[in-house]
């Protein structure tokens, strides 16, 4: 998967544009204070840079090389500094109690990896921390506008209150969307929403 990746990232064009995810947006602008955040699997960093001009203290990271040269290009364009790590999402440090916010934007894992990965992300919280996740649910099968075709790697409302469980559910939705993410995230779309809070 590596090597699809650094194919896919290496193309010239931001193949999921450079406007930060919609909902992301949204929900940054509701917390009241901005900190470090962590933005797993984030690819050409268009999610990453957002949030530093936003003015938080910014760690990404993905197993794509080519998708970190875009990235920290993006970031140097708009003269904001990402703290950008080369890492698979099973083997990076997530670290204990570090950050305000972990960011999964269409962060997609096997069901044997899931699990481990989002327990990871609870334990590098913060008291007062909050996860933010959007994700295609297995409805986005039918659709041509990007996601896995791997509907085990699709999650559903359940799946995320399971894997979350630890934590304060603010918002688990299932909805269609309309996606304007670049070329590979274009069109209708079914997502699932989630926010979490870490209340200990």
């Amino acid at each position: 998967m590596k090597e699809f990746w650094d194919e896919r990232y290496g193309a010239k064009e931001y193949i999921y544009g450079t406007k930060p995810n919609a909902f992301l947006i949204d929900q940054l602008a509701k917390i009241n204070h901005v900190g470090k955040i962590l933005f797993p699997c984030e690819g050409e960093g268009r999610n990453a840079v957002f949030a530093a001009l936003k003015g938080w203290n910014v760690d990404a990271f993905d197993y794509s090389e080519s998708g970190k040269v875009k990235a920290l290009q993006l970031a140097n364009e708009h003269q904001v500094m990402v703290d950008y790590q080369l890492a698979d999402a099973t083997l990076f440090d997530f670290g204990t109690e570090k950050y305000d916010v972990v960011a999964f934007i269409f962060a997609h894992f096997p069901a044997n990896l899931r699990e481990v990965i989002h327990h990871k992300a609870i334990q590098s919280l913060k008291k007062g921390g909050h996860i933010i996740l959007e994700a295609f649910n297995p409805k986005q099968i039918n659709n041509n506008s990007g996601g896995p075709k791997d509907v085990s790697m699709l999650y559903t409302e359940e799946i995320l209150s399971g894997d979350f469980k630890a934590l304060t559910m603010l918002t688990l939705t299932t909805e269609q969307v309309v996606l304007d993410e670049g070329a590979f995230h274009h069109g209708i779309a079914d997502v699932v929403r989630m926010v979490a809070r870490k209340d200990w």
